[in-house]
């Protein structure tokens, strides 16, 4: 009985680690086709103008008392820089614009960024986004200037989309950006 319990065991076991080899190769070739372009200055999609719309929830600034709001917006990005701040790699930079509703309250909140974009592979990119933001707040806190913070990445299924997530305050947002 003991004996055969082993083997079972053993044998789920080699399975494991078997399957375990065989995805770890295979992430492993995918991995080798997605190339590696930060060193390569403008190795990237040729476009002046990033679409964005997009999901998102607020948790500070302009939301009453921290409380958290679900709500859609929209960002546009112009591209300013086409080879940015740093001439040995691959980056960009635009000025960021746009307006997300939230709403529980019905607040509008109109940021206005400085996009910063360094393009990683042929796949991913990375941004960083400070600036400024305009809150209207109908509930009668009034109108307010928030500061705004976000870090982002984009997963680019080709060259004109890609799934994008920005991170940050005063908010987290999950869209799609297409490149104009």
């Amino acid at each position: 009985m003991r004996s055969t319990r082993f083997r079972l065991v053993s044998s789920i076991f080699a399975g494991v680690l078997a399957a375990a080899a065989a995805t770890g190769l295979a992430g492993e070739s995918e991995a080798r086709a997605d190339e590696s372009i930060i060193k390569n200055p403008g190795d990237h999609p040729s476009y002046r103008f990033e679409a964005e719309p997009h999901g998102l929830i607020g948790f500070g600034g302009p939301f009453q008392a921290g409380h958290t709001d679900f709500g859609a917006g929209f960002r546009g990005t112009i591209v300013l820089v086409d080879n940015g701040f740093v001439k040995t790699i691959n980056n960009s930079v635009g000025i960021g614009f746009g307006g997300d509703v939230f709403f529980r309250h019905g607040t509008l909140f109109i940021p206005v960024v400085m996009q910063w974009n360094f393009w990683l592979s042929t796949h991913w990119s990375v941004f960083g986004e400070p600036g400024l933001g305009i809150a209207a707040n109908p509930w009668g806190n009034g109108d307010v200037v928030n500061p705004v913070f976000m870090l982002g990445g984009r997963y680019h299924f080709t060259d004109r989309i890609a799934l994008t997530m920005r991170v940050g305050y005063p908010s987290v947002s999950v869209g799609v950006s297409f490149f104009l």
